[in-house]
């Protein structure tokens, strides 16, 4: 049995050689679908083995190829299916090592560059579809198809270096060629250029760019308007766009039609609606309104609103006058029904002012007009002699004096009493400025003598020149009138308002006798005092006693026995 050991494993082991595949343990197919019983030998005709469910199906010239020209050896799974492990690559990595993405089993022949390119990020458009494959992939080899990359500046650095019509660099243009060209065109001039950022349509569609661009320099090139049509505004007379003070901006009342036609200035119903209200479509063209062309600050309305029919319809209205810019200071909106009330302003008319002509306050139009006084009546105020308002520095505001009715009158001069209060008697003549002042506003005295000079004089009952009486009128009188008066004849001379002769008179000549001259006084003219013996006997114990009004004076000073 021992020897039978060594024999048996033998056998096995012989066995095991014998069931080994030497395709390897990854083809799974068996051995009947390739070889038959007669021997290792393949028969393509009874060939059961079917390539085309493995990853790499035989296609095209595949097919005809001997199984050994691509398996190296008999593990079949081994071999590669990148073409690179069987093909040269001729074009040197220049275009990747998948042969797949140009060529096909059928032949090396490549018939589908156009598809490549657009596979690949740069179709072959335009005028690239004409040039040979190495105008554009320079190499030493021509089959080297180094990548240059798919902008266009790439290729095409040169010519915008070169280009000075306009010049590329110095208007600082984009080296992206196809900003401005048609990447299908067959030349440079192609009309695609992307003009999006100002459309070039209309009036404004040219082909010559130089008409906008002047200088050469694109990147600064204004925009607006005005810079490219300055000429056709300054040179615009119907209507003249300068005089009149129209916008320069031409897209408020323009399109980019050719011709500047059709225009429509909205911004007129913002001066006054002629696109909405009463007066749309009413009219055809400016000249309708505005005759003189040359000035459109003028307009009509007499010529559509005629006589007698519109004086009949304002029958009433104050201040109404047939003119073209009272209509419009009535009728500001051109409606109608809503004329304008002045009354509703912060200028109601009054006075004077009722019967003004409009043109006389609003000479330069009525948005803006002043409401002061003096805005209107400076030269009243200046041109004043009686009082000279200006000389004296009187107030320009007419209102602080005057009302509104015509001619000045009356006036009341409010702020007088800062100077001089006018109270009683002066109250009366407040009114009456030349009684004081007669002209003479700035030198007029503030004292009584300085007006009543006249008046001291001129008294002779008392004379108050001859008494020398104070110039001082208060002193004696009030500003009601001159009676009654009060002269304080008990201070400053002797008591006739107290003591024993208080109310025993009646006027001065009672006891100053000898009229023009105060200074002499009688006492012994009195009921009292007539009797010369009866006041000898009162007085015969006093010594120096005589019988007259001095000496009667000399002992009673006060007026008492």
């Amino acid at each position: 049995m021992r020897r039978l050991s060594p024999i048996i494993l033998s056998l096995f082991m012989v066995a095991g050689l014998y069931a080994q595949s030497p395709h390897g343990t990854g083809l799974k197919a068996d051995c009947s679908d390739c070889h038959s019983s007669f021997g290792w030998e393949v028969n393509a005709e009874t060939l059961r083995f079917s390539h085309e469910a493995t990853a790499f199906p035989l296609e095209g010239q595949h097919a005809r190829v001997d199984c050994r020209e691509c398996h190296q050896t008999l593990v079949f799974p081994d071999a590669s299916a990148e073409c690179i492990s069987c093909h040269t690559d001729m074009h040197r990595t220049t275009v990747g090592s998948d042969c797949s993405r140009c060529h096909t089993p059928a032949n090396w022949l490549v018939d589908n560059i156009t598809e490549l390119h657009q596979d690949n990020g740069f179709p072959l458009l335009g005028a690239h579809a004409a040039l040979s494959c190495e105008e554009c992939h320079v190499s030493e080899s021509a089959l080297d198809f180094n990548r240059i990359g798919n902008d266009c500046v790439n290729c095409h650095l040169d010519d915008f270096s070169a280009t000075t019509n306009p010049n590329h660099r110095q208007a600082g243009f984009s080296a992206n060629c196809e900003e401005c060209h048609r990447v299908d065109g067959f030349g440079w001039t192609s009309n695609g250029i992307s003009h999006d950022f100002f459309p070039l349509e209309k009036g404004h569609a040219i082909a010559d760019c130089a008409n906008c661009h002047t200088t050469g320099d694109f990147s600064t090139t204004p925009t607006d308007c005005f810079a490219c049509h300055r000429p056709d505004y300054e040179n615009t007379f119907n209507p003249d766009h300068q005089s009149t003070g129209f916008t320069t901006s031409c897209v408020e009342c323009h399109t980019t039609d050719v011709g500047w036609m059709p225009a429509e200035f909205t911004q007129h119903d913002g001066l006054f609606p002629i696109y909405s209200g009463e007066h749309a479509g009413e009219w055809a063209q400016c000249a309708d309104c505005h005759s003189n062309s040359s000035n459109y600050a003028e307009f009509m309305c007499v010529s559509c609103h005629i006589n007698p029919e519109t004086d009949e319809g304002h029958g009433g209205v104050s201040g109404y006058a047939y003119e073209n810019t009272a209509c419009l200071a009535c009728h500001p909106t051109g409606d109608a029904a809503s004329g304008f009330d002045h009354n509703s302003t912060h200028f109601p008319l009054t006075g004077g002012h009722l019967n003004t002509d409009c043109i006389l306050c609003h000479a330069a139009g009525y948005q803006g007009t002043p409401t002061d006084c003096e805005a209107c009546h400076a030269a009243d105020f200046s041109n004043s002699a009686n009082p000279n308002h200006q000389a004296l520095g009187l107030s320009v505001d007419c209102a602080s004096c005057h009302t509104t009715e015509p001619g000045w009158n009356p006036a009341s001069f409010g702020i007088h009493n800062d100077y001089y209060a006018l109270n009683g008697g002066h109250a009366a003549i407040a009114n009456d400025c030349a009684a004081c002042h007669n002209g003479d506003y700035a030198n007029t005295p503030n004292t009584c003598f300085g007006c009543h000079a006249d008046d001291y004089n001129q008294t002779a009952n008392p004379s108050h020149g001859a008494a020398q009486f104070p110039t001082n009128c208060e002193s004696c009188h009030t500003e009601t009138a001159w009676v009654p008066a009060n002269f304080d004849h008990d201070v400053m001379y002797f008591p006739i308002y107290s003591g024993k002769h208080g109310g025993e008179w009646n006027d001065c000549a009672e006891c100053h006798t000898t009229p023009g001259n105060f200074e002499v006084f009688s006492c012994i003219d009195c009921h009292e005092h007539n009797n010369a013996q009866q006041l000898a006997n009162e007085h015969h114990e006093v010594s120096g006693y005589v019988y007259e009004s001095n000496a009667c004076y000399d002992c009673h000073p006060t007026g008492r026995h």
